[in-house]
């Protein structure tokens, strides 16, 4: 890899221009709906504007670039992604779980709609996503076996064995002692499985071989989890700094995270050695891999400089 050109690779300007593309595919799938004048609607689009970094659609589009794949391809599937994610965030606030008021500075989705409507809001994002999956017209585009094959993949990474099953762990898990490998296994889960699919899916969109896959999927693994440990350093820290915020709410205190079982200083070299990982995993690809590589380096970056100026090293790993 060469290191110059890595290095001044402009993540800021890619994730605005990126964020902005996503917006508008967005904006297309939400139009028809009135969001002047039912209440579900109105909540339904308050999940989704404006949104976070749109991380996950992201890692879609950039995963499918990185195999040759034209965006338009792949912004069905990154905007079901990113459904998904805010209907996530909407359950995950409500009360029930972890009563959240907030939620990127503004309030939270049951705050302003309240509770039935926000939880109708969140169902009706997911069911939203699949109907954008299941579109015949994808298949113009899009073999559809891989089609069949991502909405298959995507269902397990949200479901019982992802993403619900990971929040159901972390629910069991409040105010009780476990182990590091239980807050993995909840984190691998709850955050991971949903990264692991946008990477996985804009991989194969862009027919990956299965080498490659293989290699994108372990940078998924290694990026999700560092994507949650980097989440709780931030939350043991209460940081909400522009561009250093996490991407949850704040109410964590009764949460098992990696901090709080082995401490900010090992959470920190865990996100060092997540980072190398990542890095390696990526190196066979060259400088196509850029905007990878520099995610995985602002998701560790981002909780290691909210108290230190000194990036990680990344020695070895270029």
């Amino acid at each position: 890899m060469q290191t110059d050109s890595l290095n001044s690779f402009d993540l800021d300007a890619y994730l605005s221009e990126q964020s902005t593309v996503i917006d508008h595919a967005l904006e297309t799938c939400l139009e028809h709906y009135p969001s002047d004048s039912t209440t579900i609607f109105r909540a339904l689009r308050y999940g989704v504007f404006p949104g976070g970094k749109r991380i996950r659609p992201i890692l879609a589009l950039a995963a499918g670039e990185l195999f040759g794949a034209a965006p338009v391809r792949i912004l069905p599937f990154a905007c079901a992604l990113e459904m998904i994610h805010a209907y996530s965030l909407i359950h995950d606030d409500l009360p029930a779980l972890d009563d959240d008021d907030l939620r990127r500075n503004a309030p939270t989705a049951h705050k302003v709609f309240g509770e039935g409507m926000a939880l109708l809001a969140g169902d009706g994002l997911l069911t939203e996503a699949f109907h954008i999956l299941s579109n015949p017209e994808l298949t113009r585009c899009v073999p559809a076996a891989t089609v069949l094959r991502v909405i298959h993949e995507l269902t397990r990474a949200v479901g019982v064995l992802g993403l619900v099953g990971g929040q159901a762990m972390d629910l069991e898990a409040e105010n009780q002692a476990v182990d590091l490998a239980t807050v993995e296994f909840i984190h691998v889960r709850k955050t991971g499985a949903l990264l692991l699919a946008s990477l996985r899916i804009g991989a194969q969109i862009a027919g990956a071989s299965a080498e490659e896959l293989v290699r994108i999927s372990r940078y998924g693994e290694y990026l999700g989890l560092a994507f949650q440990i980097a989440d709780d350093i931030l939350d043991f820290q209460g940081e909400d700094a522009a561009g250093a915020s996490s991407e949850s709410g704040h109410n964590e205190k009764r949460k098992a995270t990696y901090p709080s079982i082995v401490g900010i200083v090992q959470a920190r070299e865990r996100l060092t050695e997540l980072l190398q990982l990542c890095l390696q995993e990526l190196a066979p690809f060259g400088a196509r891999a850029a905007p990878l590589q520099a995610i995985a380096r602002h998701v560790v970056t981002r909780a290691i400089r909210s108290n230190s100026e000194k990036s990680p090293k990344e020695s070895n790993a270029q």
